[in-house]
């Protein structure tokens, strides 16, 4: 897959991931990128925008908890718009991997089934 398009995919469920987590429990912005980066290769810079406006949209509200290590830490959570925004943006996914799994899985049947013919037809 061109590097360019795989960004862009990326990109565009980014959102949904750092939903996802947040629904899972509270997180701070370093945490959540970690995961990120582990899970689907995203780089951590990308993530601080992406709260800065998840926040200015109502889908996560901060508050500060003292950290063991260092000062204080912002923690993120889901708002109740994020909760709907998340289960929202959860069906929505479903239903768009699920049209693209089937095109794939009846793409690759009618693949497999005219190689069989060919195969058939050279015997």
């Amino acid at each position: 897959m061109p590097e360019a398009i795989e960004i862009q995919l990326k990109k565009g469920v980014l959102g949904l991931c750092v939903l996802a987590l947040l629904a899972h429990r509270d997180s701070y912005a370093y945490e959540i990128a970690s995961r990120l980066a582990r899970a689907v290769d995203m780089g951590e810079g990308t993530i601080y925008p992406l709260m800065r406006r998840m926040q200015g949209e109502g889908l996560v509200a901060t508050y500060l908890e003292e950290s063991p290590s260092g000062p204080p830490r912002k923690y993120y959570r889901l708002t109740e718009t994020g909760r709907a925004s998340f289960a929202q943006q959860l069906a929505d996914w479903r239903a768009f991997t699920n049209a693209v799994n089937g095109l794939i899985d009846e793409t690759a049947a009618a693949t497999a089934l005219a190689r069989k013919g060919e195969t058939d037809d050279d015997a």
